[in-house]
């Protein structure tokens, strides 16, 4: 299914935050007829050592969305609102998520190689940095080398879980 307007993800943003939350990431999928709307919140400034986003969490901010939805022309009366937590492998989606976990183990995905190694990469994100108009990833490889990725290489990136 095509994304909604863009004004609705943008708005969609601003109702999370209004609630307390903040949106980690949207996926729009099911059919024209009937949307699935899955979306991921956790709590503003969250880091992985403080308490995770509860079902209750989850409950209030679908309940906070559902009126406004139910409303919108763009969203067809039938769709469909799932709200979850990022999960232990949350998602590195906005430039904000790179900057805040710095120090997370973590791994990325390109379309293409990266950094000249490998389609994915892991390593311990050392964080967001700035060159021009560029976003630039910096990763601490496992035997302590440096590599700089791209930003608009990254395809995908999450946080790898370590038990402790």
């Amino acid at each position: 299914m095509a994304e909604p307007i863009h004004e609705v993800a943008e708005a969609l943003d601003d109702r999370v935050a209004a609630l307390g939350f903040e949106v980690v990431a949207v996926e729009w999928a099911g059919s024209r007829r009937r949307p699935l709307i899955r979306l991921r919140i956790d709590r503003v400034g969250a880091t992985t050592e403080d308490a995770g986003v509860t079902v209750d969490d989850c409950v209030t901010v679908s309940r906070g969305l559902e009126p406004w939805l139910d409303a919108l022309d763009e969203v067809p009366e039938r769709y469909v609102l799932e709200v979850s937590s990022p999960g232990v492998d949350r998602p590195l989606v906005r430039a904000r998520d790179f900057e805040r976990f710095a120090g997370e183990w973590v791994a990325v995905k390109g379309r293409d190689v990266l950094a000249a190694r490998a389609r994915r990469l892991e390593g311990e994100l050392v964080g967001l940095f700035r060159e021009g108009e560029d976003e630039i990833v910096r990763l601490r490889l496992k035997k302590g080398e440096e590599v700089d990725v791209p930003r608009d290489e990254i395809v995908g990136a999450h946080i790898i879980y370590r038990w402790k």
